[in-house]
């Protein structure tokens, strides 16, 4: 009770100082549990659509791809006459056959696309009584015709459609020009879809290219019959068919979310990480509090200790003071997350994907898990501190407060950390040195570890050396002040190299990011520059085909030399060794090798675009023993079995089309039927010599009924790339920002703890002459020369990173290293203004001291 009670006296008696530790653990709970709450609401979200959505049971081709948009733009089709088939088991009440497509877009008057930009879908289909789980029409009718269409009330209420206006619905087979008849709302909520309907026999011909077949049909079952058992009667009725799949509710449900599972798995364990490296960040927060508040309060602990506290409960005193810390701080944390998590819904509202605070789920694991981590990281990081606190002796009560560092345990720390550093950097090195990207990445991974360890133990060590050089450049021009302010930071090397630590992680990341963004960039750019030879790429959005009438558009512009169709097939391989492979094969024509220049190792590549020829990347040649002149028999997945003749073999030093099989898009017609190849994924252009300013105006406005297609140069699809990449590096930059605020929050607490711990001596200057503003200038010129040391730390550490990581691009044929001086720099100098701003509140509190006050306090 006795050590209850004093834990709890000191805990209160320095609630001040505890309160930006608690800050920091407050934001690495939230950060976890936000990323649960949203994460947890996500799958909530697509469960209860998925659910509704779904019939009670289902029956769809045996190929049929789940969230997947067809090659060809038509999705996978069942004859009606399966209807029939289903009809006549028992327990059916009701069988319709439905359409569905996600190969559209759809677009109004305006040639504004109305789909979402957030990545959701745009989906078309035929209007069923099905739908009515999910959807009720609130206006107008179901499409009763083929100038009819019938759209979602969200879509409606994003783009201001009202009944009667027309949409265009683009689709393979052509372009469908309707008014809207009727208009549809979700009864669940849904996540950003855009979906239009259309009528039965439109929709069989339009989406499907056939009339008289479905994608699916949905069966409701009898009222008392168990879909388990439905779909068995069903099974039986198609004659045990393997030509067919039959799902449940659930199972059709279960199929959907596996399709949405890796993207929600990837955005929930890429959230946890950085609420990970925020931990980390707080760790060293927590541990420099309460070595300090351990230090200021050595009298105090030696006078417990000559009263008859023992060793453990002295421990146990500080080591509950951590749990209360963890308590209080993982509360507040869980609380803070439920409200990160609305804000991120907000948020990914904002960008088109809609989340609903109805569907706000709340597992009690999330507040569990939150709790525990705070308690347990909080704790552990106050362990050392606590056995030390352990270790004063009664006679500590003699002397001031503070004690002095023990030199061994200096040097014996030193050691280690020069030990794992230099691992760490031989790790980099053999990274540079590795022959295979898999090979190197495993060196990569143990030499970021390593290097990081070793920098954060042997913080204290470099601290001494690199304030002293800093010191130099910036604090000396100060004069005195500047001294004093160097003298501070260096009186206890271990505390500042914590909080250097703390900042250098965070950093370290942001640097080894704009190397690698950076270098891919300018590897990329100087890829395009050295293969592209086409002055047009023409393409949609990510997995977006080019529809024929597109491409058909494409090549009516004037001033064109010539336009390359791009086709990619799936196929199964079967090599001269023996071996079987399924690989994808590019069908182009003969003007492709003039759009993007390949070298060969072996063969001309212009050989390969002969009649059944081909080509293959070196390192799939050296695999399997293919030489030029050798055959490869090649079963298309969409026709029939071709033996195609090997006569280049390209090398696979490049970043663009890296591994491709190039073969004749005539040699692919030979093989596999019209109306199942599949559509362009991109195409070429080259402009008339001299014209390729009118060129490029022609082929953008011969694009202009299909605005998800962009037509580019070279210098725009660089910057788009490099656009890309950015986005990617400030979403990254984003999350890596918690890490930094809990950092900039440690700055903040080592001042105000050292400014408590030299109280007296603060007095004592002030007395001798030492001004306020001089007071101030001090505090802020230690703070900034603590947040530049970090900062240079962390920068080295992340270039050294970045640079190593590199390599291993390299030999994926990223081979150019750009170091972002500009982003460098800008982060230093950030750095100072970071020390500025944390210096603040403590600069303010040593300033208003009382000068007798000051000097009269003990210790």
């Amino acid at each position: 009770m006795t050590v209850w009670k004093t834990s709890m006296r000191n805990f209160f008696a320095h609630k001040g100082r505890m309160a930006l530790s608690a800050v920091a653990v407050l934001l690495s709970v939230a950060f976890v549990c936000g990323t649960l709450v949203f994460t947890d609401t996500m799958n909530t979200t697509f469960d209860k659509l998925f659910a509704a959505t779904s019939a009670d049971v289902t029956v769809s081709p045996k190929s049929a791809k789940v969230a997947e948009t067809p090659e060809n733009g038509k999705p996978d089709s069942l004859p009606a006459s399966v209807i029939a088939q289903v009809e006549k088991a028992d327990g059916v009440k009701k069988a319709e056959g439905a359409v569905v497509s996600m190969a559209v877009t759809v677009v109004d008057s305006h040639n504004k696309n109305m789909g979402s930009e957030s990545g959701a879908p745009t989906m078309a289909g035929n209007w069923t009584q099905n739908e009515l789980r999910s959807m009720e029409i609130t206006s107008g009718h179901a499409p009763r015709g083929p100038t009819e269409v019938m759209v979602d009330a969200d879509t409606a209420d994003k783009h201001d459609l009202k009944i009667g206006d027309e949409l265009r619905t683009i689709a393979v087979t052509g372009d469908i020009r309707a008014h809207i008849s009727g208009i549809a709302a979700f009864k669940v909520t849904n996540p950003g879809a855009a979906i239009v309907y259309l009528d039965t026999a439109t929709a069989q011909q339009k989406l499907l290219g056939s009339p008289g077949v479905f994608t699916h049909v949905s069966i409701t079952a009898e009222p008392g019959v168990s879909d388990t058992q439905l779909k068995q009667n069903v099974a039986t009725a198609l004659d045990g068919s393997t030509a067919y799949k039959v799902q449940t509710q659930k199972e059709a449900a279960e199929a959907n979310k596996d399709s949405m599972g890796s993207f929600l798995d990837v955005m929930k364990y890429a959230m946890l990480g950085f609420a990970g490296i925020a931990f980390l960040v707080g760790i060293f927060l927590i541990v420099n509090t309460f070595s300090m508040l351990v230090a200021q309060r050595t009298r105090e602990i030696g006078l417990m200790r000559a009263i008859g506290s023992s060793r453990k409960q002295v421990n146990r005193s500080v080591l509950l003071e951590a749990v209360l810390l963890g308590i209080v701080g993982s509360i507040l944390g869980v609380g803070a997350g439920v409200g990160l998590a609305v804000g991120l819904m907000k948020l990914m509202g904002a960008m088109g994907m809609e989340l609903s605070t109805e569907d706000l789920t709340i597992a009690w694991t999330t507040p569990a898990i939150g709790l525990a981590l705070g308690i347990i990281v909080t704790v552990l990081a106050a362990y050392i501190p606590a056995r030390r606190a352990g270790k004063v002796s009664p006679m500590a009560a003699l002397r001031d407060a503070g004690t002095p560092a023990d030199a061994k345990s200096g040097w014996i720390r030193a050691g280690i950390g020069l030990v794992l550093t230099a691992a760490g950097g031989a790790a980099l090195w053999a990274t540079t040195q590795a022959d295979k990207a898999s090979d190197g990445s495993l060196f990569l991974g143990l030499g970021v570890v390593l290097t990081l360890i070793g920098f954060i133990v042997i913080g204290p060590l470099l601290a001494g050396v690199v304030v002293r050089a800093l010191s130099v450049v910036v604090l000396r021009l100060f004069g005195p002040v500047g001294r004093l302010a160097e003298r501070n930071a260096l009186r206890n090397p271990r505390r500042t190299g914590a909080t250097g630590a703390a900042l250098m992680i965070g950093l370290a990341l942001v640097a080894c990011l704009s190397v690698v963004g950076s270098s891919m960039v300018a590897s990329a750019t100087d890829e395009l520059d050295k293969s592209v030879g086409a002055d047009f790429i023409v393409q949609g959005g990510p997995g977006q085909l080019i529809v024929p009438q597109a491409a058909k558009a494409l090549k009516t512009a004037p001033g064109i030399e010539h336009i390359t169709n791009y086709k990619v097939l799936g196929a199964k391989l079967t090599n001269p060794d023996g071996s079987t492979t399924d690989e994808d094969v590019t069908a182009a024509d003969p003007t492709y090798p003039s759009d993007l220049r390949r070298e060969t190792v072996a063969g001309e590549l212009s050989a390969a675009y002969g009649r059944n020829a081909m080509s293959v990347g070196d390192d799939y040649a050296t695999k399997h023993g293919i030489k030029v002149g050798d055959t490869v028999t090649v079963a298309f997945k969409a026709g029939d079995t071709a033996k195609l003749k090997v006569a280049a073999i390209t090398s696979d030093d490049t970043t663009v089309d890296q591994g491709a099989m190039y073969l004749n898009i005539t040699t692919a017609e030979q093989y596999v039927s019209a109306d199942k190849m599949p559509q362009n994924m991109i195409m070429f252009a080259k402009a008339q010599e001299g014209k390729e300013t009118e060129a490029y105006a022609a082929l953008k406005d011969s694009l202009h009924a299909y605005p998800t297609y962009k037509v580019q140069n070279q210098a725009d699809f660089k910057q788009d790339l490099k656009d890309q990449i950015g986005q990617l590096l400030n979403i990254v930059y984003g999350l890596l920002a918690l890490a930094i605020i809990v950092a900039v929050l440690g700055v903040v607490n080592t001042l105000a703890l050292s400014v408590v711990e030299r109280t007296r001596e603060i007095g004592l200057m002030r007395a001798i002459g030492l001004s306020r503003r001089q007071l101030r200038r001090m505090i802020r010129l230690e703070s900034v020369v603590i947040a530049l040391f970090g900062a240079l730390l962390g920068l080295g550490l992340g270039m050294g990173w970045g640079t190593s990581a590199q390599k291993l691009l390299a030999l994926e044929g990223l081979g150019v290293l750009e170091i972002p001086w500009p982003t460098i720099i800008t982060v230093f100098v950030a750095s100072a203004f970071v020390g500025l701003f944390a210096a603040l509140v403590p600069a303010f509190r040593a300033g208003r001291m009382n000068v007798l006050n000051a000097i009269a306090t003990d210790g």
